[in-house]
């Protein structure tokens, strides 16, 4: 039987301080706080809830999550934000550039205060199809 995946419900991440990373959300990037458990505190909005637990970060062992933004203008407008945020991000002088060499997306990368890469996305638009025209007989 074939397997679909629904929405992001939740993710944990392990941090050094549970309290101070769920500032950092909140503050940075708009999150408020879900609830809180033994040990951590869970931070989220509509679209995900990330449940920031103590312990020993390891953000060589996670790439890099991407959240997609609405378009191009939510993009800048973000970087913005993050750049009054002193958020470290990638790329000083030229953040915004294509996800990969040769795609058509666009993101912006970051850090959290524990490492993590994040990544804030606008996927392109696939081009309309021309349609052809068949010769009437």
């Amino acid at each position: 039987m074939p397997l679909t995946l629904g929405t992001v419900g939740h993710f944990g991440l392990a941090v050094k301080d549970p309290k101070r990373s769920a500032r950092w959300w909140i503050s940075r990037l708009g999150m408020t706080e879900v609830f809180t458990f033994d040990g951590g505190v869970a931070v989220g909005n509509d679209a995900v809830t990330i449940a920031l637990f103590k312990g020993t970060p390891r953000p060589h062992a996670f790439a890099h999550m991407s959240f997609h933004m609405s378009g191009m203008r939510a993009l800048r407008s973000a970087l913005a934000h993050l750049k009054r945020q002193k958020v470290d991000i990638e790329d000083p002088g030229d953040e915004i550039g294509p996800e990969a060499e040769g795609s058509r997306n666009m993101g912006l990368w970051f850090r959290d205060p524990d490492g993590y890469r994040w990544e804030l996305s606008v996927i392109a638009k696939r081009p309309k199809r021309r349609r052809r025209r068949l010769a009437k007989p």
